[in-house]
């Protein structure tokens, strides 16, 4: 297991790579998440209506939309990594994430083309979909292979050190806008539009970037075999494996959109904070998340990845309806920020070391595939439908059912996570075919 330690040229060379994977996810997550952090600006554009409600539910639809395809993504980037390369995928995927922001970029509102609007928002959508779906698989695969083995668990936690920073990277801009450059009127009218035109110079610069970083030398073993059959029908003979990204996935994706993308309308909708007030809440909160990533990634190098699985599955099961149930009813910004933290410490123990399990599941000339398509199957069903969910909810007037509806999720990952096997002690990062 410490061959493809020993064959890296040196750690400057490791650490530069990984820093690059890095950031390369940071700019596609910014791209996303910019999405979410101006829905309450831009919602009105394209979904006219009297009700606020009804404008964020058709915004949260269409993010829901862009998860739907990203298995597709997963399977079409994760074939092109497994075959081809992790370089020229990552290249590629954040190629199409700045096609999807120059999109929303540019596209007029209802009031100037009607329906034409949603629709090209629904496409540019789907495009950033299908990169997001490629870029899961082939960045936690790089980050992992890359890694040595006794730091996998750290290394591979900036994964969502990055993604997560790419979400804060959206609030920032939204900060400055909001408080420095612009009006509200200003950011109705046109200045939404300003993240999605940075997000699509931030991805031309990253594929630049993306051009000279090295293969892994797991890729590189792999690649000398020829492979008998296609990614796909590859998978089918790790159902066991394929099985375990399912249940270890939908707990912790339900959780982490609900504690990221969501919070920032369920602070301003139920919670009644103003639209500074939720920004700086939800920032704050991010960075909390953020600095947790890499600790919880480092524990897992020592005493295993199923602990902290663990910890998360209980925790989440037990103080979810309580965490959610509080949150709504404060009036104090201070109060929200604490539960939104509360509420990160258990789920930084699935996001800080789910990567690198996932990973450590599948020999290399699947693993990318094998990362990236049950994922982001249980993504389109769990995560992404997180907002919707809530907010569909809440229209009827019963918006507390969904905090069962995630704790429930939870509870069934956490039978997974009491059940599997503890990756960093039986791992499959040697085997290549």
């Amino acid at each position: 297991m410490t061959q493809s330690y020993l064959d890296m040229p040196d750690a400057k060379r490791r650490i530069k790579a990984i820093f690059v994977g890095s950031m390369g996810n940071l700019v596609e997550w910014y791209d996303f998440y910019a999405y979410t952090a101006f829905a309450l600006y831009f919602a009105p554009a394209f979904f006219p209506s009297h009700d606020p409600v009804v404008q964020q539910l058709n915004a949260a639809t269409l993010f829901a939309a862009g998860f739907i395809v990203r298995p597709l993504g997963g399977w079409l980037f994760g074939h092109l990594a497994d075959r081809h390369g992790r370089r020229l995928s990552l290249m590629v995927s954040v190629g199409m994430m700045c096609v999807g922001s120059l999109i929303i970029a540019v596209t007029p509102t209802y009031a100037s083309i009607g329906l034409a609007a949603p629709a090209l928002l629904a496409l540019a959508r789907v495009i950033e979909g299908l990169s997001l779906g490629g870029e899961y698989g082939a960045s936690a695969t790089y980050l992992t292979e890359i890694a040595d083995p006794e730091h996998r668990g750290f290394y591979s936690s900036f994964q969502y050190v990055t993604l997560i920073g790419g979400q804060l990277c959206a609030i920032l801009v939204l900060l400055l806008l909001q408080n420095v450059f612009l009006t509200h009127e200003q950011l109705v009218e046109w200045g939404w539009r300003i993240p999605f035109v940075i997000g699509a110079m931030l991805a031309v610069i990253t594929a630049l970037m993306r051009r000279d970083m090295p293969e892994t030398d797991s890729y590189k073993e792999a690649s000398k075999r020829k492979p008998q059959t296609s990614s796909l029908r590859g998978l089918l003979r790790y159902p066991r494996e394929v099985a375990i990204v399912v249940g270890l996935t939908a707990g912790g994706t339900a959780a982490f959109y609900t504690f990221t993308t969501y919070m920032q309308t369920f602070v301003r909708q139920t919670s009644g904070f103003s639209d500074i007030v939720t920004t700086y809440v939800i920032a704050a909160s991010l960075i909390f998340a953020l600095i947790l990533q890499p600790l919880y990634g480092a524990l897992s190098d020592k005493i295993g990845r199923k602990p902290l699985l663990v910890f998360f599955g209980v925790a989440g099961a037990a103080l979810t309806v309580p965490i959610l149930m509080t949150l709504s009813h404060t009036k104090s910004p201070y109060l929200a920020f604490l539960l939104i933290c509360a509420a990160w410490v258990f789920t930084a123990g699935y996001t800080s070391i789910n990567a690198v399990v996932k990973a450590e599941l599948f020999p290399t000339n699947i693993r990318a595939t094998g990362v990236a398509v049950p994922y982001a199957i249980t993504v389109s069903i769990f995560g992404g439908t997180a907002p919707a969910i809530a907010l569909w909810f809440k229209q009827q007037g019963h918006e507390q059912w969904f905090y069962y509806y995630l704790a429930g999720v939870i509870f069934i990952s956490l039978l997974v996570y009491a059940t599997m096997r503890d990756t960093k002690h039986q791992s499959a990062m040697h085997k290549h075919e």
